[in-house]
């Protein structure tokens, strides 16, 4: 079982990664990545700790899969934020994504998912202070503070969830 827990994990880094296409197919990654989550969580939850060599790679495997993980996750929260967004408003123009956020965010769920592997939960509080304060002067623009607040919920969430499967498998 932990084998198996192992390979969904691998698995979910490596499904996130996979380019998405155009229409439905741009969601693929996103609920494949999700879909190997969850099959992880309910096997680690069975199998019990993992000692020795399946330990370490456990956690390695966590922190990869919710670093890569997000990556597929959060754009398709911001494109079902930008859909509900067109509904309800009169015609803006498209907006721009914040610079790094891509770099930012997976170095965001690497620190998530180490504090909470790490057992030091109140680390995730000092990686949202530090992010908030060196975004603060971008999250003046509405459409900045929206995509701040979005895309933070997403990728601590997901980071969160991978986390917990490594915390699962290894406690």
């Amino acid at each position: 079982m932990i084998v198996a827990t192992l390979v969904l994990l691998a698995l979910t880094a490596v499904a996130a990664t996979v380019p998405a296409g155009t229409g439905i197919r741009r969601w693929l990654p996103t609920v494949a990545a999700s879909s190997l989550l969850a099959a992880a969580a309910v096997l680690a939850t069975v199998a019990g700790p993992a000692y020795g060599l399946g330990h370490a790679v456990g956690v390695v495997l966590s922190v990869v899969a919710a670093a890569l993980g997000g990556t597929a996750m959060v754009p398709t929260v911001f494109r079902i934020a930008r859909r509900r967004r067109r509904r309800d408003s009169t015609g803006d123009d498209p907006v721009e994504p914040l610079r790094g956020g891509l770099t930012i965010g997976i170095l965001e769920r690497v620190a998530v998912a180490v504090s909470i592997l790490a057992g030091w939960p109140e680390g995730i509080a000092i990686v949202l202070a530090v992010k908030g304060l060196a975004r603060y002067p971008e999250l003046r623009e509405s459409h900045a503070s929206e995509q701040f607040i979005i895309g933070t919920f997403a990728s601590v969430l997901w980071a969160l969830a991978a986390a917990g499967v490594g915390t699962a498998l290894i406690n």
